[in-house]
């Protein structure tokens, strides 16, 4: 079920930044301060997509190459994925 909920900012400038806050929205997805997250943008949608990281720290003997190239996969994959999951 999508649980979207609409919210107007207005892009304000922090520094020599342009910004937003979404305090609130952070926190409704669970993120606090010093969280990692994954920005994606489609400019073709004018959309900007904030995720938590799903990152982990790496077992000995893994490459951060192996993990890039699973996380691209899973990504690219994913409605196929969750598909086989209820198979």
């Amino acid at each position: 079920m999508d649980r979207r909920r609409a919210m107007e900012r207005k892009v304000t400038k922090f520094g020599n930044s342009l910004g937003i806050t979404m305090t609130n929205a952070l926190k409704q997805i669970g993120l606090d301060q010093g969280d990692i997250v994954s920005i994606d943008v489609c400019q073709d949608t004018k959309e900007i997509i904030i995720k938590k990281s799903t990152k982990v720290a790496l077992s000995e003997g893994v490459s951060a190459d192996f993990t890039d190239t699973l996380t691209e996969v899973m990504e690219k994959y994913d409605h196929t994925l969750r598909g086989l999951k209820d198979r």
